[in-house]
C-alpha cells in the first residue's frame, strides 16, 4: 500500500501549494539536512527558500494579503518540509500557529498583529513562544514564571531566563511568557523584538536530535518592549484549562504529529532504496526480495497509513467545523508519534550496522523521531486524561 501525502479539500477559493513544488522543497532541504544536523546552526538557507516560495505567511488570512491556508493545507506543507529537514518544520510551525487562530488575532492590538502578518507575507516575521524555565519547567503543568515584566515609563522591562527556546538565533520575534511586577501579578505573553537590548542567547542546545532547532537558552536583562506589546496578559486563574482558543491545541497536536510522521516517511524512503540496492553475494538478489523483509516493510507502511488516516480525518473535521475533542486529538498525537518511532525502529532492525552508521541518514532520522516524546502534552498527561474521560471522571 503506497503512502500518500496528507492533503484534504480546502475552501474552493484557495489554490493548494503545488505537489511538484513541495517535492522540490523536500529534496532541497534533504540535501543539506546532514550538514545542519552536524553543525547545529539555524537553517537560514531553508527559510530563504520558503520565503522565496511565499510559504512563510501561508496561514495569514486572505483579508490581510496572506494565503489563508486551512489546517489541512498547513500540515501538508509542514509534512513536506519535515520530510526534508524536520527542525525547519518545527520552527516554521510556530509562525503558522500564531497566524492560524482568529481568536488570537482579535485579542492582540490590531496594529501589532497586522505588522507581524505583513512581515510573514514578506517572508520574514518568524515568531516563537518562549515559555520553559530552568526552575519552573513547562508552564503546561502549572506555576508562575520567574521571568518578570517590570513597568517602566515607556512600557515594560523583562528580566529572566528561558530554555528550550526553539528557533532562538533565527527568530524575528519572541513571545515571552512572564508575570508582571504588580501587587497582584498578571501573567501572559509579551512580544519582544529579537534584536532588542538586553538579550543574550546562550548556545546550550546540544541534544540527541532536532539539532538545527537551535533551542538555546535566552537571557533577558531589563529588556525593553512597548506597553502595548503585552499582547495577552491575564490573572493566573484565567489561564485555567480550557481558557482561550481550543483550536490552538488541535493545531499543536496535529502539526507535531505531522512533523514526526514526516521524519518516519523520510526514513521509509531511504530504507526502500537501500533494500532494493543491497544485494548480498550469498543471496544473489536484493534484500527487498526476502519475505521477512517484505513483511516488516509492510508493517512500516501500515503504521504510516494509520498516521495518514488519523491526521487527515481530524484536520478535515476541524476545517469543516466539527473539531475533535482535546482528548481525541491528543490521543492521535500519542498514537501517531509512537507509530513514527516504531516505523524507524523497524528500519534499524532490517539494516543492522548500516542503519546506525553516521554515513547513512537512518540514524539521524531515528534521533530526530525520538524527540517526538518531549513535546507537550506528554504521554502521561495524554493517557491520564483519556483514562479519566473513559471512566467518567
Amino acid at each position: 500500500m503506497a503512502s500518500q501525502p496528507i492533503i484534504l479539500d480546502t475552501v474552493p477559493s484557495y489554490t493548494p501549494v503545488a505537489a511538484g513544488l513541495l517535492d522540490h522543497i523536500t529534496r532541497q532541504l534533504g540535501a543539506t539536512a546532514e550538514r545542519y544536523d552536524r553543525s547545529g546552526e539555524f537553517p537560514r538557507a531553508n527559510f530563504d527558500l520558503l520565503a522565496q516560495e511565499g510559504l512563510i505567511g501561508l496561514t495569514v488570512s486572505r483579508e490581510l494579503g496572506g494565503r489563508g491556508a486551512s489546517l489541512s493545507e498547513a500540515i501538508r506543507v509542514l509534512g513536506a518540509v519535515a520530510k526534508g529537514e524536520p527542525s525547519t518544520a518545527l520552527i516554521l510551525f510556530m509562525t503558522y500557529h500564531y497566524h492560524a487562530s482568529p481568536a488570537r488575532a482579535q485579542g492582540w492590538p490590531k496594529a501589532i498583529y497586522e505588522r507581524l502578518a505583513r512581515d510573514a507575507i514578506a517572508g520574514r516575521g518568524l515568531i516563537g513562544g518562549l515559555r520553559v524555565e530552568p526552575e519552573l519547567g513547562t508552564p503546561v503543568r502549572g506555576g508562575l514564571p520567574a521571568t518578570t515584566a517590570r513597568r517602566t515609563a515607556d512600557g515594560w522591562a523583562l528580566t529572566g531566563t528561558k530554555i528550550y527556546s526553539t528557533g532562538s538565533t533565527g527568530l524575528d520575534w519572541f513571545s515571552v511568557w512572564a508575570k508582571t511586577d504588580e501587587k497582584n501579578p498578571r501573567v501572559g505573553n509579551f512580544l519582544v523584538k529579537a534584536d532588542s537590548a538586553g538579550i543574550r542567547i546562550e548556545p546550550v542546545w546540544d541534544h540527541l536530535g532536532m539539532r538545527a532547532t537551535v533551542s538555546h537558552a535566552v537571557h533577558f536583562a531589563d529588556t525593553p518592549t512597548p506597553l502595548d506589546h503585552a499582547v495577552d496578559i491575564r490573572r493566573p486563574e484565567q489561564w485555567s484549562v480550557g481558557a482561550g482558543d481550543p483550536g490552538l491545541a488541535i493545531w499543536n497536536a496535529l502539526s507535531i504529529s505531522t512533523i514526526y510522521d514526516g521524519v518516519a516517511r523520510a526514513a521509509r524512503d531511504w530504507l526502500r532504496a537501500y533494500l532494493n540496492d543491497r544485494v548480498p553475494t550469498n543471496l544473489g538478489a536484493s534484500l527487498a526480495t526476502l519475505p521477512r523483509v517484505q513483511e516488516k516493510f509492510g508493517e512500516i507502511e501500515t503504521l504510516l497509513q494509520i498516521n495518514y488516516t488519523l491526521i487527515r480525518d481530524a484536520a478535515g473535521r476541524f476545517d469543516h467545523g466539527s473539531p475533535p475533542s482535546a482528548v481525541e486529538v491528543n490521543n492521535i498525537k500519542y498514537v501517531t508519534t509512537a507509530n513514527a518511532i516504531r516505523a524507524v525502529e523497524i528500519g534499524l532492525e532490517l539494516t543492522g550496522n548500516p542503519g546506525i552508521s553516521r554515513k547513512n541518514p537512518l540514524e539521524r532520522h531515528y534521533r530526530d523521531v525520538l524527540c517526538s516524546r518531549i513535546h507537550s502534552p506528554q504521554t502521561d498527561t495524554i493517557l491520564i486524561a483519556a483514562g479519566r474521560a473513559a471512566l467518567g471522571n
